[in-house]
């Protein structure tokens, strides 16, 4: 179609193509980055590599949450992850029915790899998302597509005062027929398609064709998950794409909104979804690494008695292993009186676990690390 304004007008929608050569550094650096975070995970115990999956669907749960602008409480999202995956919650026990429904949409997500993706998962996720049949006060259709009966499907936002359309999303006539296509190619990818790829492409094909009322969005994030499992053949998710996402949250609609309005050319929207991975790694990396680094810790000093307050204050540190400590960090963290404290770091520099830096007020600890 001449002119079209959005992707889906146009007359090749929906053969996409990119610039493999433009991706190619980038993808190999992704691909390498996940073997070693994978080689690092696997040096972990079972109860470290629980936490490590623990602690990302908390944060793919929070995030993708905040992305859409809803901001779950944080008890009851940790309480709703233990539950799933059989932790301790520590007395939290919390309930919220809009943070359940998430996490049980991320969590059965990456489950069941060898099963299709079909329409029912996909309402059955929808209805979890909207457990009381409302998104905020508006009363939504819950498990179907939209019928655009208010008008047709747009993402809108308010700048100076006046309303800009940013994408307006296939009519709901056509949106079956779509639906049906995009279901046809995920459960059946070509097989010359990079399974890398394939996920950044299905996160765009899905949130383009916007099938629902509303939850778009947090749905792409999870079947985005979805296809990154069954690109690693893993039920485990061991770092947060949707915790990189919003902490940039500008360039992903930008780049969404400049692709949805061209012609089928994926290589930018590709690139930043590899990007955007790449840091997710990076920082799973990290906390591998604190990881690993704990684990040496508790198993090198085994015979030092380590109080409640010493775990719980070391186990907070925001930094790992690498944040220095002094007295009125540790009584934040832990709790109790500054002598107390004062008590506990002189029990761990006397024990070899941290070592002294400067004198008076501007005395710090810190930990030793070994190689």
């Amino acid at each position: 179609m001449a002119n079209a304004t959005y992707i889906w007008e146009d007359e090749n929608w929906p053969n996409f193509h990119w610039n493999g050569d433009a991706l190619l550094t980038l993808h190999g650096n992704v691909r390498a980055k996940q073997g070693r975070l994978y080689q690092a995970l696997a040096t972990l115990g079972f109860d470290e590599r629980l936490r490590a999956q623990a602690d990302v669907l908390i944060s793919e749960t929070v995030n993708t949450a905040l992305i859409e602008g809803d901001r779950l409480d944080l008890a009851s999202v940790r309480s709703s992850v233990a539950r799933r995956l059989g932790l301790e919650s520590h007395g939290v026990n919390k309930e919220d029915r809009h943070a359940e429904g998430l996490v049980d949409v991320l969590h059965d997500a990456v489950a069941n790899l060898e099963q299709p993706l079909e329409r029912s998962r996909l309402d059955g996720w929808h209805a979890a998302l909207f457990p009381t049949g409302y998104s905020g006060l508006k009363r939504i259709r819950i498990a179907n597509f939209r019928d655009d009966a208010k008008g047709p499907m747009q993402v809108v936002s308010q700048r100076r005062g006046r309303e800009v359309v940013h994408y307006e999303a296939p009519p709901a006539t056509r949106v079956a027929k779509e639906m049906n296509a995009f279901l046809e190619w995920f459960n059946s990818p070509p097989k010359s398609l990079d399974p890398l790829l394939r996920v950044g492409l299905a996160h765009f094909w899905f949130v383009s064709i916007h099938p629902y009322e509303d939850g778009n969005g947090r749905l792409a994030r999870a079947i985005g998950d979805r296809a990154l499992s069954q690109c690693e053949n893993n039920e485990q998710r061991f770092f947060s794409l949707s915790h990189q996402i919003q902490s940039n949250k500008k360039a992903y609609y930008d780049v969404l909104e400049k692709t949805q309005k061209g012609t089928g050319d994926l290589t930018g929207w590709l690139w930043w979804f590899l990007n955007t991975m790449e840091a997710a790694l990076d920082a799973a990396m990290q906390q591998t690494s604190n990881a690993v680094w704990w684990g040496r810790l508790w198993q090198r000093h085994k015979n030092f008695a380590f109080n409640a307050r010493h775990r719980k204050a070391l186990g907070k540190l925001s930094d790992g292993p690498h944040e220095p400590v002094t007295p009125r960090l540790w009584r934040k963290l832990a709790g109790g009186s500054i002598e107390t404290a004062q008590r506990d770091i002189r029990a761990l520099e006397k024990a070899g676990i941290v070592r002294r830096e400067g004198q008076g007020r501007g005395t710090k600890y810190y930990l030793v690390m070994d190689d």
